[in-house]
């Protein structure tokens, strides 16, 4: 329990004032022998203990009855342990939101979200807390936003529904920052998430020096988490997993082929409805089992449309975010590679990997180069670049970061004679040889280049062999590794492109990529799909990932109606600007339900002040309620039976007369 006035606790002490009194009063008699009293009193004794009972509870009733007046006055909290009023007023309040898509997830009973209902929950429990300041940071924009009150959270354009992800190692560091900056004073700290794993990231290396750093921080520092962690239920969602035009003797045709998923193992019958420019077609499917794969259903369009949108959706349920999936399309455009290699001595195998497209609609055109006559190379029409070379530096390197930073694909391979040359943070060493034929002692295969199939297998990853590789230094993410946990595939973080490290050749001398060609085909054809994504005038994108490319003078085709224009890049739909179309989805890792437990959590909280509490969308139950009501019905009650045992026994007419 805690309370909205606790310095009035001091007067609980009142509460034995009555004992005080009645041992007073009893000082106030002295008792002397009387022997004409001597039998009155032997009379007495066999109602003396009833008496003494009663005197005992008046003077208990007493005592409840001031002690109940001090909780009254002093307005008590429940669920008081969540800190709300604990340890005095703060002068900061920083409220981080989690808008991610997990967060429109409804119970089957109720309309509410769980991202409105922890803001309502929200805005009670504030408005019971003494702050000097308010500040909300959401995870789709992570800007700090002073607030005049917790009331001002329900119309905040901050609150509402996006479809980006959400960062929480990202979302603490914006705190960290405010707080630093404006060096507040004592700082309550509110996060309201449902604990999606995607979202936390607990394996993000900034979490052990979030917590060293808040340590750190000389004022007072408490953290509360609102956790809405009940997974969906009944839940169907889509996702298109490949769209593209092809001509027919008869004009041209749409082949979308999509993924269903749903959490029921039993057998479903599921109307899908495809719109394309507005005009819409319905298609009934069938399956068991949790997963089914559509593949190349074909809708018919008009053979002089060049390019166009869409959009997959399935019934509604209660949980909207993946009821729905929005695309683009356009007439394929032929794929650019660029291999650069010393003295032009790039592999066949690597050409043919690069230059063979595993669909007929796509054509592959490779160009190879000297890193030293890459001047006149035409940046902007590439959609991958193999690099077979020193690292590049310079100009060579300001001209890549361009071409990553506009959404390129650059993979690395170790060159020959590896030098000081760094990129990107990162740098090759030496050659070193293996003691045998080395294997992959693991890869990421639930995403990036090295993930399974659009049917589930696993690529054959573990069945290649490697007898030299190439040192890599760096802040890398490993993709692959092997069992000396040596970097063989490692990708450095961007924000949109890619760069890629490939710790080994194609030599026969050095791997088994060019012999076991699975692997390395597939890294590079998803590569260059990547990068051909990003060019020409649609893009199919991941909400938050676009920065400011999507401009509030963009048209919106397809969405919802409540998007503001500011918000077009974090929120699902079709978008365009002149010739130019967008279609905004959300991110592969927000389909996954998994949640973390709570200890986990609290272990990403250890040493931290940090309370938690759970909730369920819909459940507007307050987290924290005053209570004095309970203790001024105690004090009328313990006053009423006080009363009572007051009143004189009643006597007889007879035993009244003398």
């Amino acid at each position: 329990m805690s309370f909205l006035e606790p310095l009035l606790l001091a007067g609980l002490p009142l509460a034995a004032l009555p004992i005080l009194i009645h041992l007073i009063n009893q000082r106030r008699f002295q008792t002397i022998d009387w022997g004409a009293m001597r039998f009155l009193l032997e009379a007495n004794r066999m109602s003396r203990g009833f008496a003494r009972i009663r005197r005992w509870l008046i003077l208990a009733c007493r005592a409840l009855a001031v002690a109940a007046l001090v909780f009254v006055v002093t307005r008590p909290l429940a669920s008081g342990w969540l800190g709300i009023a604990g340890g005095g007023a703060a002068d900061t309040t920083i409220v981080l939101l989690d808008r991610s898509p997990s967060m429109h997830q409804r119970e089957t009973s109720s309309a509410a979200s769980k991202l409105e209902t922890g803001l309502a929950q929200l805005i009670g429990a504030l408005e019971l807390a003494d702050s000097k300041r308010w500040v909300l940071i959401d995870s789709a924009t992570l800007q700090p936003q002073e607030l005049e009150s917790p009331a001002a959270l329900e119309n905040a354009t901050a609150t509402s529904p996006v479809s980006a992800s959400a960062h929480l190692p990202s979302l603490l560091q914006a705190a960290h920052d405010y707080i630093g900056e404006n060096r507040t004073g004592q700082t309550e700290v509110w996060i309201v998430s449902d604990l999606h794993s995607n979202d936390w990231d607990a394996g993000d290396g900034r979490w052990q020096s979030l917590r060293d750093s808040f340590l750190q921080f000389k004022q007072g520092m408490r953290f509360h988490l609102l956790a809405y962690a009940e997974p969906p239920k009944q839940n169907i969602g889509v996702r298109v997993t490949d769209v593209r035009r092809q001509r027919t003797n008869d004009g041209a045709s749409l082949y979308v082929s999509l993924h269903l998923t749903s959490d029921n193992e039993g057998k479903k019958k599921l109307p899908l409805r495809f719109d394309l420019n507005g005009a819409s077609t319905e298609h009934v499917v069938e399956w068991e089992g949790p997963d089914y794969e559509l593949r190349d259903f074909a809708l018919p369009i008009d053979g002089e449309l060049k390019q166009g949108w869409g959009r997959v959706a399935v019934q509604a349920d209660a949980y909207p975010v993946d009821d729905e999936f929005f695309f683009v399309f356009a007439d394929a455009a032929p794929r650019q590679v660029l291999l650069v290699a010393e003295n032009s001595g790039i592999p066949r195998a690597l050409k043919l990997a690069a230059a063979i497209s595993p669909d007929p609609v796509f054509v592959n055109n490779v160009q190879v180069e000297d890193p030293a006559k890459l001047a006149t190379v035409p940046w902007e029409e590439l959609s991958l670049v193999l690099w077979q070379a020193p690292l590049p530096e310079g100009d060579v390197a300001r001209q890549v970061d361009q071409y990553v930073a506009a959404g390129g694909q650059v993979i690395f391979l170790p060159p020959k004679n590896p030098g000081d040359e760094a990129y990107a943070r990162a740098r090759w060493t030496e050659w070193r040889d293996t003691d045998g034929p080395a294997s992959v002692e693991n890869w990421r295969g639930d995403q990036d280049l090295l993930a399974r199939t659009q049917s589930g297998a696993a690529l054959p990853v573990g069945e290649l062999q490697v007898h030299r590789f190439c040192g890599l230094e760096g802040e890398l993410s490993k993709l692959a590794w092997l069992r000396n946990g040596a970097n063989l595939l490692a990708r450095q973080p961007t924000t949109r492109g890619g760069i890629y490290f490939l710790a080994t050749d194609v030599a026969p001398s050095n791997s088994s990529l060019a012999t076991d060609g699975v692997v390395l085909y597939a890294l590079v054809q998803r590569a260059l799909a990547a990068g051909a994504a990003e060019r020409g005038n649609t893009r199919n994108a991941i909400a938050g990932t676009l920065d400011d490319e999507i401009g509030s003078n963009w048209e919106k085709f397809a969405g919802s109606d409540e998007t503001l224009s500011t918000e077009y890049a974090l929120v699902g739909g079709v978008y365009g600007d002149d010739d130019r179309l967008i279609a905004i989805n959300r991110s592969a890792a927000e389909d996954d339900a998994e949640v973390l437990t709570a200890e986990r959590v609290r272990g990403l909280f250890n040493g931290l002040q940090f309370d938690m509490a759970s909730g369920r969308a819909g459940d507007f139950a307050a987290i924290a309620r005053e209570i004095w009501r309970v203790f001024l019905v105690c004090m009328l009650v313990a006053l009423c039976v006080e009363a009572l045992l007051c009143i004189p026994k009643a006597t007889s007419r007879a035993e009244a007369l003398p």
